[in-house]
This record gives C-alpha cells, sequence and structure tokens, in this order.
C-alpha cells in the first residue's frame, strides 16, 4: 500500500462531470460512505464551520484589546482577502482529489508519504482544537444566556459540564448519518445569515445612541501590555483568522458529496466569500452599537456581545439575540464534529493513528464513521480541560486551532506549486491563475503561523503565555516519534489500485 518516493500522478485529470465513485476507485480508495449530500450542502458545512456567529462572537472580547475596533475591522477585511486567496488555490487541489482525507491525501499524492504524515497531524490537531474551541464558545454563551435570564453563576465548572453536554449532543446529531448533517447545515446557512441581519438590524435602529463611523474604523486600542501597536495590531488579526478556518471541511466532505470534483472546490470558495461579507455587516453592527466600551470588555456575563445586546436592546432583546446567537454555534459545532470524523476515519483508513482499526470502522446500517465520531469529541473534551483553571485557556484552544489548521492548508498548495506542470487539474481550477494566488496563499499562511505562536499578553506569565507554539511542537515530536512505529503500514493506497488493493482497504472497515 505505501509508495517509496514521491510522485504526481497523471492520472490525477478528471472530466467536468464523472462518476465520483469510478474517480475514488481510480484514487485507490473502494467507498464506503453514503454519497447523500448535494452542492448546496457541501457549501453549507464550510459556511457552519467557518460560522461568523460563533467565531466573531466568542473573540469579539480578545478583539476589544488587542487592537480594538480598527483592527477588527480592517483586519477582517484584510484577512479576508488573504483566506480567499487560500480557499481559491485549496479548492484547485480539491478538485483534483476529492478524497476524506483530504489535506494530507494531497499532501501525499504530491510530496510523498512523509508530507503526508505531518500535514495530516497538524490538520487533525486542528480539526480536534475547533471541536474545542466552537463548542466551549457555545458553553460560554450559554452561561451568560443563563446568567442573564435565570441569575445563574457561569462558573468554570458550570461552563466545562455545559460544554460536555454539547459534545455528548453533537456526537449524536452524527451518529444519524449524514443526510441528517446535510440538513442541518442547510438550515444552518439560512439561520447563519438571518441572525447576523437581524442583530445587525437591530442594533442599527433599536438604540438610540451609536459611536461614529471615526470611532469603528479607526479606533486604536491596547491592553496587551505590548508598546508596539504594529505588534499589537499583528496579534489581533487572530479574530479574523480563527473565524475564517475550517473550510476545508468540504473536503473531508468529498466522499459523501455528488459531483465532488466540482461541488467540494465551489464549497470551499463560496463558503469563504460569503462569509467574509456576513462577517464584516456582524463586527461593524456590533461596534457601532457599543454604549460604554468598559462595561463590554467588564462584562459580568463573561461574553462581550451579551452586554452590546444588553446595553443597547434591554434584557429581553438581548436574550432573544443571545439564543440565535447559541443555535447558530450549535449548527457550527455540529458541522466541525463532522469534518473531523471524516478526517480520523481517513487518516485510520490509512493506517496513521494508534488504534486504526477501531476508528476507521463504519456503520452498517447509517454508513458513519461512529468510532471516530466518538474519539473527535472525546479529545476535543480533554483539549479543553484547562479552562478550568486558567481564564486565558480558552484563547489558547482557539490558538492551537489556528496553528495546527492553516499551516496544513498550505502544504498541499505550495507541493502543488513545486510539482508545476506535473500536477494535473481536476474540472475546477483557476487556469492562469493559480500560480500566483498559489504564492500569495502560501507566503501569508506562513506570516500568520509565526505571528500565531507569538505571546499576546505583556508580561508573558504561566497564565498569559501562547500555549500554542508547546501544542505544535508536542503534536510535531508525537507525530515523529509514531511515524518510526507505523511507517510500514501507513500508507495512500496507489491510484487505479487492482481489485485486491481495494478489498484490502475496505477489510475491516464497515
Amino acid at each position: 500500500m505505501s509508495r517509496t518516493a514521491p510522485t504526481v500522478r497523471p492520472d490525477s485529470k478528471a472530466p467536468p462531470r464523472q462518476d465520483e465513485e469510478e474517480r475514488l476507485r481510480e484514487l485507490g480508495y473502494q467507498p464506503v460512505l453514503a454519497r447523500r449530500m448535494g452542492g448546496f450542502g457541501n457549501f453549507a458545512i464550510s459556511f457552519s464551520v467557518i460560522s461568523v456567529l460563533s467565531g466573531c462572537m466568542t473573540l469579539y472580547g480578545f478583539g476589544l484589546g488587542t487592537g480594538g475596533p480598527a483592527v477588527m475591522l480592517w483586519g477582517w477585511a484584510g484577512v479576508g482577502l488573504f483566506v480567499l486567496c487560500v480557499g481559491l488555490a485549496l479548492a484547485e487541489v480539491t478538485s483534483a482529489y476529492p478524497t476524506s482525507g483530504a489535506l494530507y491525501y494531497m499532501a501525499d499524492r504530491l510530496g510523498g508519504r512523509r508530507w503526508g504524515w505531518y500535514t495530516g497531524w497538524l490538520n487533525l490537531l486542528g480539526l480536534l482544537g475547533a471541536i474545542a474551541g466552537i463548542d466551549y464558545g457555545a458553553a460560554l454563551f450559554t452561561g451568560a444566556f443563563l446568567n442573564l435570564q435565570y441569575g445563574v453563576v457561569p462558573t468554570p465548572g458550570l461552563t466545562f459540564v455545559i460544554f460536555l453536554c454539547i459534545l455528548l449532543l453533537h456526537a449524536a446529531l452524527n451518529l444519524f448519518g449524514v443526510r441528517l448533517v446535510s440538513v442541518l447545515n442547510s438550515v444552518s446557512v439560512w439561520w447563519h445569515l438571518g441572525g447576523v441581519a437581524l442583530i445587525v438590524g437591530a442594533l442599527a435602529f433599536i438604540p438610540d445612541q451609536h459611536q461614529s463611523p471615526s470611532f469603528v474604523f479607526t479606533e486604536f486600542v491596547n491592553d496587551t501590555g505590548w508598546a508596539n501597536p504594529f505588534y499589537v495590531a499583528a496579534v489581533g488579526l487572530l479574530l479574523a483568522q480563527y473565524t475564517f478556518s475550517g473550510y476545508d471541511a468540504s473536503a473531508h466532505l468529498s466522499e459523501e458529496t455528488s459531483n465532488a470534483s466540482v461541488s467540494a472546490a465551489r464549497g470551499i470558495v463560496r463558503a469563504i466569500w460569503v462569509s467574509w461579507v456576513a462577517g464584516f455587516a456582524l463586527l461593524a453592527g456590533l461596534t457601532f452599537a457599543i454604549q460604554d466600551y468598559a462595561a463590554v470588555q467588564g462584562t459580568a456575563t463573561g461574553v462581550p456581545p451579551a452586554q452590546i445586546f444588553i446595553d443597547a436592546l434591554g434584557s429581553g432583546g438581548a436574550t432573544a439575540l443571545l439564543l440565535v446567537v447559541i443555535v447558530a454555534q450549535l449548527f457550527c459545532g455540529n458541522a466541525e464534529v463532522a469534518a473531523a470524523s471524516r478526517m480520523v476515519f481517513a487518516f485510520s483508513r490509512d493506517n496513521a493513528l494508534p488504534g486504526s482499526a477501531l476508528w476507521r470502522k463504519v456503520s452498517s446500517r447509517t454508513q458513519t464513521p461512529v468510532p471516530a465520531v466518538w474519539l473527535s469529541v472525546a479529545v476535543a473534551a480533554v483539549l479543553a480541560i484547562p479552562s478550568l483553571y486558567s481564564a486565558t485557556a480558552y484563547g489558547a484552544v482557539t490558538a492551537i486551532n489556528v496553528i495546527g489548521i492553516t499551516p496544513a492548508y498550505a502544504i498541499p498548495i505550495y507541493l502543488r506549486l513545486r510539482a508545476g506542470n506535473r500536477f494535473q487539474p481536476g474540472p475546477w481550477n483557476l487556469g492562469r491563475w493559480s500560480k500566483p494566488i498559489g504564492w500569495i496563499a502560501v507566503v501569508w499562511v506562513a506570516v500568520v503561523t509565526v505571528l500565531f505562536c507569538l505571546p499576546q499578553k505583556s508580561p508573558v506569565t504561566i497564565d498569559s503565555m501562547n500555549y500554542a507554539v508547546i501544542a505544535l511542537a508536542v503534536v510535531l515530536v508525537l507525530a515523529s516519534a509514531w511515524w518510526y512505529a507505523a511507517r510500514r503500514s501507513y500508507g495512500t493506497p496507489s491510484a487505479y489500485g487492482n481489485a485486491r488493493e481495494q478489498a484490502e482497504i475496505a477489510e475491516g472497515i464497515v
């Protein structure tokens, strides 16, 4: 099953419309997942994972102190443009290799086994960190809702219990099969768009007072302890970059999507630009409606957007909008569990994880990777345990998500550029724009990866330290150690795999 030399195979060219099951066999895999997701559903899962009502809202308080309104608004506009370049370049490679393994499979095909191995571990770290970040954020907002509605104090212990309940809910929903996941994601699209419109509209028309445009677009706030404003602004980009992640979900669900060679690529790009527009409107609406900046930062709810709602709309209006946000975050977390579990399934299918024989099993009834779902939520729960002891742990979890998944996006793009004319594009491609957009994407990812390893607060203490770099180092060390144990068994199958090879892949999965 494994290959000894990195090659770029000429078999990756696909006609505009073909039998995707046959295409999967050409790439070496026997189809075992149910292909029940359409193009809109594929776009919807990435849009739901990006979730401006999750990322923008949960890190809004972080943005208030790391550059303030100016960095949040202009940072969103700039980061969105660069992320769109990353998405375009990644979509092109996805069209050529539409498999559940997504990023690591692309890297393996274009660069060799070690490229695929490390890309897979980075991707997995990012996806599992995303589940923890999204669902813990939903728990924080649920705690704020309980505080507003019932006077319940959202202690770290209570927040963690709510977090565990949300994880269990998402595991249960994912066990019903991809059709339910697709339906929920389709509803999620309209819920997010309608929710943004409702929040922005309410904050625009109900309050008597609003901040001035000069405040919203030029006010710079620095509560980090660092003196250099450029450094602070760079750190403040985490809000946008964290939100603009997870769009590889479209690629991870490609084995369950009709016409995946086109639909998965389109899903990535559409999810990014729609989120770009919606997120800018949301951030602007929130910032214009701030009544008392200091009160928002020091809110007793623990969630600054909740205080904006309270000050601008009163407790009744705030309660309603908080429910809109919480439901959107639940949609987001559910979509992320789907994407992460498919990554676990695919990585195990190629024998890359300890206990791969268990994690790659698929339910014969629902055609869902059940053990992979449970592993995904269990690891996410472990990643969030430090939040019981440290107030800064949530920021560390979000940084882990970014530091893991962002480099994983750039690796297959870089390898595609390195391959040059040896890379045979799929039916969705950038043509002559492929190289300039690809290099912009690679350079941007290199820059933000360095930025998000830097300390976010000064002085640097145990509580304020940025643990993302430690998480990255631990994963790379563990991946390197495990490589020597699993390198003989790990490997993606050869393209145009023969019947015996396909039977070996499928054996024990269902």
